[in-house]
């Protein structure tokens, strides 16, 4: 969240928005789960991205599990959050009573109760809702009942203080009008949209459409639904960032569409604005999506993945493609609308490691943010179907930097498993890289390297830190751990699945 979101104060009130529907239909068929929050919360740049709960000044960490056990209830799923300090985040063992919070509908002050299947966890988002200076969490739970109505979903919001969780009661929302199998929450963000409101607006997915909902004298009311006269999106993922530096975050949801058979990625365009979300254009691409200010022109800039490898705008790349629309006073670049045409990579373009082959799925999750403390963002690439020494999908990380002339091959990393002072083997099936977050939790100006392996260990799941430095991404000093160094039960939790970003 920018700091001017932060310290802006607004009248309250009802934010304008188009009274049609944007149907999304149900997700099938994408590696990576899409549930997790990628973009700026009302940013600018990627350096204003936070996460801060407890308003230390440090970035704090979120896990969902939502295939997590919780009191012998298979899938109701838990949250676990690290928070930040000046030697970054730990575990449970590694740092103070305090420093891991788990968070379940078993937990003290949390609505609902767990049961088999809730999916607590299945989205996670943060933005400071009420704009009391404090981020506040929100946890979607697209498996939740609603009395006799099965898989209506529900999103959960704990807010912020000076103390952590708790000051203030939790909020629990629905549809307006919940309807079975919608899962309510598959998909959650929050970031400042429109104008006239005390803080950050709250956007949910589920199966029926976009929600917005505005913060107000202590309750989260339903302000609309956005419309879309573009493609059909069919699983799908929430960015946001200020694409054209106007104040107001836009927002980008994202997923495959039956227009085409579901054959690649596409992203809709939202810009925020004094009066409402309004839909602008589609984009070509879009699964893994994140969104930071790459070539430090004060503007975002929205990265997107393209599973397929073809695309009639990029050209063919068998493991995947990454397409980067720059920021401008027109939003994201685009063949409909002003600025130049999106900027593709694959494995095979210049400098970038690796090769791209069938199936590797590079692109499939992404995150932007500083690395090296230069001023301009970089890009971690997440490629889970990558093979590692001769194991299918053991998955793999790579990193491409930010400069001024924007994204380059120049300086890129590489990281699986077995590169030296990773710990642990690459395995065929682990799925290295499923999700990736670059977050500085340390507040050293350079962002580390969050990778995770949910089918690490048989399943149980597994997540990695690579440190940072003025030359990139280390893997010496680099730590690996799983759900139970948080407090959580670890058997099938697929720990990683899901990372705020």
């Amino acid at each position: 969240m920018s700091t001017s979101a932060r310290t802006t104060r607004r009248t309250a009130g009802s934010a304008a928005v188009a009274a049609t529907s944007f149907l999304v239909l149900a997700g099938a068929g994408i590696l990576a789960a899409p549930t997790a929050f990628a973009g700026v919360p009302g940013g600018t740049s990627a350096a204003d991205r936070n996460s801060d709960f407890n308003g230390d000044g440090y970035t704090d960490l979120v896990t969902g599990v939502p295939d997590g056990t919780v009191d012998g209830k298979e899938g109701a799923g838990y949250v676990n959050v690290q928070y930040g300090a000046p030697n970054g985040i730990g575990t449970n063992t590694t740092v103070p009573k305090g420093r891991v919070e788990l968070i379940s509908q078993s937990s003290k002050g949390v609505p609902g109760t767990s049961e088999t299947g809730d999916r607590f966890g299945q989205a996670v988002a943060t933005g400071d809702l009420d704009g009391d200076g404090y981020d506040d969490l929100v946890i979607g739970t697209p498996g939740e009942d609603e009395g006799t109505i099965e898989d209506a979903g529900r999103v959960t919001v704990l807010y912020g203080s000076a103390q952590g969780f708790g000051a203030e009661p939790a909020a629990s929302i629905t549809a307006a009008e919940p309807t079975a199998d919608a899962r309510f929450g598959l998909s959650v963000a929050a970031a400042r949209f429109s104008g006239d409101i005390d803080g950050d607006q709250l956007t949910v997915l589920d199966q029926n459409g976009l929600h917005v909902f505005t913060y107000h004298a202590g309750v989260l009311r339903q302000v609309g639904t956005p419309h879309s006269t573009g493609h059909t999106l069919q699983g799908a993922y929430l960015t946001t960032g200020d694409y054209d530096r106007d104040g107001f975050a836009d927002l980008v949801v994202s997923g495959y569409s039956p227009d085409d058979d579901y054959a690649k990625g596409w992203s809709a365009l939202y810009t925020g604005g004094a009066e409402s979300l309004t839909y602008r254009r589609d984009l070509h691409g879009g699964l893994g999506t994140a969104s930071g200010d790459i070539n430090g022109d004060g503007y975002d800039d929205l990265t997107v993945g393209q599973l397929s490898g073809v695309d009639e705008t990029a050209g063919s790349a068998p493991g995947g493609l990454v397409g980067v629309y720059y920021g401008g006073e027109g939003g994201p670049s685009g063949t409909e609308g002003p600025g130049s045409a999106p900027q593709w990579w694959s494995q095979n373009s210049p400098g970038v490691p690796g090769a791209g082959e069938l199936d590797d799925s590079w692109g499939n999750e992404l995150s932007v943010a500083d690395v090296n403390g230069d001023g301009f963002a970089d890009v971690a690439v997440g490629a889970p179907g990558e093979d590692a020494d001769g194991e299918a999908a053991a998955g793999a990380v790579s990193l491409l930097r930010g400069s001024r002339a924007g994204l380059t091959g120049t300086g890129a990393q590489y990281f699986d498993q077995n590169t030296a002072g990773i710990p642990g083997t690459a395995e065929a099936g682990d799925g290295w890289g499923t999700q990736v977050r670059l977050v500085d939790t340390d507040g050293d100006g350079r962002a580390e390297l969050v990778a995770a392996a949910p089918e690490e260990n048989a399943g149980d799941g597994a997540v990695w830190i690579l440190p940072a430095s003025g030359n990139g991404l280390l893997a010496d000093g680099s730590r690996s751990y799983g759900a139970a160094a948080l407090g959580g039960n670890a058997h099938g939790a697929h720990f990683g699945s899901v990372i705020d970003e």
